[in-house]
């Protein structure tokens, strides 16, 4: 069966292609950002030998331009999966000169890791120093303009203030006292009853919801709907809050707010996870042949045919895909019983393949879908249609677990058993989704092969 994928309406498409070029090229990934911070990084590496040199550089094996070259798009792809490019909240940013530090110097050490390997040197070794400098502030300097123009172009946010009336009015006045560089104020109410409505009717730009309690009432909508439409929504920190140990707080007019995204993972984060785990399942194919092959005779020999199995799964966004396994149940094992999920000491499970389900091989096939698009290596664990309808009535947010392709292993699978309830299983997805790290991704391969081993499933 084919993967089954959601067109846009067709009014959608054409106005798609009515939008600017520009705007466009901004849906595919570009940003015209990355034109000045080539500029910048070519300065960075020109300016340093013009002044040690002027116009006569000593000579170097090969050219400098494939050279240089190669240093400007290693750059520039460390800035994009560090998430440079993706779309900034106007309210509350954080500091630019730290992120971009952070960033460059992982570029830099990249280009460092070629030379080693190479054994070439793509940039001189006493143009390190300035090098990292006029790049750094360059970069920075960048985003500040691009701020700027934005600011100009735009005006500064509109917000719209949610709470109780003394909540209100101590956030009013802390953003009157910023003399409206921060935002500006275009209404307020005490309740997110018809919030859009009244989003559009003051055209507000941001929402600050700021009492305590609002959550449960905006998510998942009206937030989803909100961020599809690039309203920002925020949720004032209380001292409770605090108490979760939670990061990556804003500070709008001297208040302490957190941004609220119904999606967790930027596109440029997600792109760098596929491009990461494509590489490491590179470096291990042959490995990973060599054991399918044997896999792959053994369970003919002692489960006779179909040595796999297909089965329809929910995918990312909720599209369904064919997943593959090597058959370790019964055929028509769910015949009477209908779809149901797996237990320990499941009687459906062929005797001679109990081993292959306890430690997991039999889950090697999904690599197929790996290569597709249609699984990562780490991520949620794909449900069955089904099965996902229902966990969809019984728990908010389950939804949220399909914003990235499902995984082989996951964060809920080293952490919790077959038992282990649906909704405790969401809550350790939904951490890992907030909390994506290449990293992270190790460590939960690492657990997977100690709980294979030590058959904790």
């Amino acid at each position: 069966m084919a993967r089954t994928t959601r067109s846009a309406p067709p009014e959608q498409t054409l106005e798609a292609g009515r939008r600017p070029f520009l705007s466009r090229l901004n849906d595919r990934g570009f940003r015209l950002l990355m034109v000045a911070d080539v500029g910048v990084l070519v300065v960075a590496l020109v300016a340093p030998m013009l002044v040690r040199n002027g116009l006569s550089w000593p000579a170097r094996p090969g050219n400098y331009l494939p050279a240089y070259t190669v240093v400007v798009v290693v750059h520039l792809a460390a800035y994009y999966f560090g998430g440079l490019y993706e779309r900034e909240q106007r309210l509350g940013n954080r500091p630019m000169l730290p992120w971009v530090v952070s960033m460059t110097f992982g570029g830099f050490l990249l280009v460092a890791l070629f030379e080693l390997l190479t054994q070439a040197y793509y940039v001189p070794r006493l143009n390190f120093a300035p090098f990292l400098v006029i790049a750094t502030l360059g970069v920075a300097g960048n985003r500040r303009i691009s701020r700027r123009l934005r600011l100009k172009h735009e005006g500064p946010p509109r917000v719209l203030l949610v709470g109780v009336p003394d909540d209100v009015n101590v956030a009013r006045a802390h953003l009157l006292a910023e003399t409206g560089r921060i935002a500006q104020v275009v209404g307020e109410t005490n309740s997110t009853r018809d919030l859009l409505h009244r989003v559009d009717k003051n055209e507000a730009t941001d929402v600050l919801l700021l009492s305590t309690g609002t959550l449960e009432e905006v998510y998942p909508e009206p937030l989803t709907t909100c961020e599809r439409r690039g309203i920002g929504v925020h949720q004032r920190i209380s001292a409770r809050d605090t108490l979760l140990g939670l990061e990556g707080l804003r500070e709008i007019a001297g208040m302490p707010f957190v941004a609220l995204r119904p999606h967790a993972l930027p596109v440029s984060r997600a792109r760098f996870k596929r491009a990461f785990e494509l590489t490491g399942l590179l470096l291990v194919l042959p490995i990973v042949v060599v054991v399918g092959a044997l896999l792959t005779a053994y369970v003919r020999v002692v489960a006779g045919k179909p040595v796999l199995f297909w089965q329809e799964r929910v995918g990312q966004g909720g599209a369904l895909f064919r997943m593959v396994k090597f058959r370790t149940m019964q055929l028509e094992a769910e015949q009477e019983t209908g779809a149901v999920l797996a237990v320990v000491e499941d009687p459906r499970i062929i005797r001679a393949c109990r081993w292959l389900r306890s430690t997991r091989l039999d889950e090697l096939p999904q690599l197929y879908n790996v290569l597709r698009g249609e699984m990562s290596i780490v991520g949620p664990r794909p449900e069955r249609p089904e099965l996902t309808s229902h966990f969809e009535q019984l728990i908010a947010g389950y939804a949220r677990r399909h914003e990235i392709p499902p995984g082989m292993t996951g964060l809920a699978q080293i952490k919790g058993r077959y038992h282990t309830d649906p909704a405790y299983k969401l809550g350790h997805d939904l951490h890992y989704l907030v909390n994506w790290s290449p990293v992270l991704d190790l460590q939960i391969l690492l657990r997977t092969v100690w709980v294979v081993l030590a058959r904790k499933l």
